[in-house]
């Protein structure tokens, strides 16, 4: 095991050797801390990413557009979680990122529970805002907090590891919130998911550990040192990869978040008898077993690609750092044939091994675009870094991608006669070419990303 380095020097932007984390912690709370911090973010993805299964329930319940469906799904959380980023970025890169992280928790989960509780929409847009607003505080302090607890020649898979958080909400939160809902109905399945948020912002609170306690009279001599908003900017301002990426991962937001919102309307509406046929078979109904099918076909299938694009980016970045984005480059554009197909074809099974393959190339992107932006910055702008890439794929992704999925549908709906089933095919259609762009974003960050790297 190599020796850690001081934390004093790397927080003033020194490098670190490659094997040396920066925090001093050992290999086995590293492990822990992983695991634990995973675990948020899948709590994380899953309060924000159940009212996906739910939306058909809703819309019916409350007499819903789909541009409102829209709303709820992006809009609502996205509004004051990208305004918040910053300032809690900012003290991330100062303060107590266990304790942001806590209290951020406790905050998102007792606003999902009140989803549960409203009676119509601007009430159930109120309690997702407060859901945007706890969120706000997870990611920042917990990407910071990894890059200080592991080496840099880890960094890719480590944050791959982080991000598994995503198939795996997306896995128990279809799965889950789809049972709830068919059983006890839309409401219960957020107050059943809200709850759990209250232990992990506990266990998060005691146990996860902040390097700066041990430098607490160093850090207050360099408390200065912390960058301002307009040094970070400055920092990065002719990183023409850095933007490259950042963009790119806005626009595959863009096009995942919009299709993930409308993915389960568009199940129901394309393949409704299959469904119930199917369901019927085994005593369930059509919710239920779709967020099942849903759930465990994308999430699993999710949590290989975050794996594989994490291991492969390590592997690969160690030789070429171009690897961090002709890795998700070349995948997106063999995603997109598979996607497309499972949208035009008039079997259920077949769309829904089409679209979970499609999943798992799409999802390779997430462990080498988060280990790049965070080694091409130094040690103390890392959670700004992380607040701007949030900012931009919240707000371009999962803001505006389920409002605009759900606008065009409206239009093919409405205006053009397609139908509410035909109007969310072709809506989703257009978003898949909409991606490609991303795609050819994170290829022309190759041409710069080695000499921008700094750790």
């Amino acid at each position: 095991m190599t020796e850690p380095i001081d934390l004093d020097i790397a927080f003033a932007g020194a490098p670190t050797p490659a094997g040396a984390s920066t925090s001093g912690v050992s290999a086995a709370f590293r492990a822990y801390a992983l695991v634990l911090l995973m675990s948020i973010y899948t709590l994380n993805f899953l309060d924000r990413q159940v009212v996906n299964i739910l939306v058909e329930k809703i819309k019916a319940d409350l007499h819903l557009y789909d541009w409102q469906i829209g709303a709820l799904a992006g809009l609502s959380f996205a509004a004051l979680y990208t305004v918040l980023g910053f300032p809690v970025a900012r003290a991330a890169d100062r303060g107590d990122r266990p304790l942001i992280i806590g209290v951020a928790i406790a905050i998102w989960s007792g606003c999902t529970a009140l989803c549960g509780l409203t009676q119509n929409f601007a009430q159930l847009v109120a309690a997702r805002v407060g859901v945007g607003i706890g969120e706000a505080g997870c990611t920042p302090p917990a990407v910071s907090l990894i890059t200080d607890y592991t080496p840099p020649d880890r960094r890719a898979s480590a944050m791959a590891f982080y991000t598994l958080g995503g198939p795996v909400g997306l896995l128990i939160g279809m799965s889950l919130g789809g049972v709830a809902a068919d059983a006890w109905g839309w409401r219960a399945a957020f107050l059943i998911v809200g709850l759990p948020g209250v232990v992990l912002s506990v266990v998060a609170l005691v146990t996860l550990v902040e390097p700066r306690r041990k430098l607490a009279a160093a850090l207050r001599t360099k408390a200065d040192e912390t960058p301002s908003l307009a040094e970070t900017f400055r920092e990065i301002s002719g990183k023409r990869a850095l933007w490259l990426i950042l963009f790119a991962a806005s626009i595959k937001a863009f096009a995942g978040f919009g299709g993930g919102a409308f993915t389960a309307p568009f199940f129901l509406r394309n393949h409704g008898g299959e469904l119930a046929a199917a369901a019927a078979s085994l005593h369930l109904q059509s919710t239920g077993l779709l967020g099942l099918v849903l759930g465990f076909s994308g999430g699993l299938l999710g949590i290989v690609g975050v794996m594989v694009g994490g291991v492969v980016a390590d592997r690969l970045g160690a030789r070429d750092k171009r690897a961090y984005v002709s890795i998700p480059a070349v995948a997106g554009v063999f995603a997109a044939p598979l996607s497309l197909a499972a949208l035009m074809t008039g079997s259920f099974v077949i769309a829904v091994v089409l679209m979970s393959l499609s999943g798992l190339l799409d999802y390779l992107w997430f462990g080498p675009t988060f280990a790049a932006l965070q080694s091409m910055v130094r040690p103390r702008s890392r959670a700004m870094v992380v607040a701007l890439q949030l900012l931009m794929t919240n707000v371009i992704g999962l803001g505006l991608g389920p409002l605009g999925v759900g606008l065009i549908s409206d239009l093919f709906t409405h205006q053009l006669n397609l139908g509410p089933a035909q109007g969310v095919r072709f809506s989703l259609v257009a978003f898949v070419f909409v991606g490609l762009i991303g795609n050819l974003l994170f290829w022309m960050a190759r041409r710069t990303i080695r000499e921008e790297i700094v750790s």
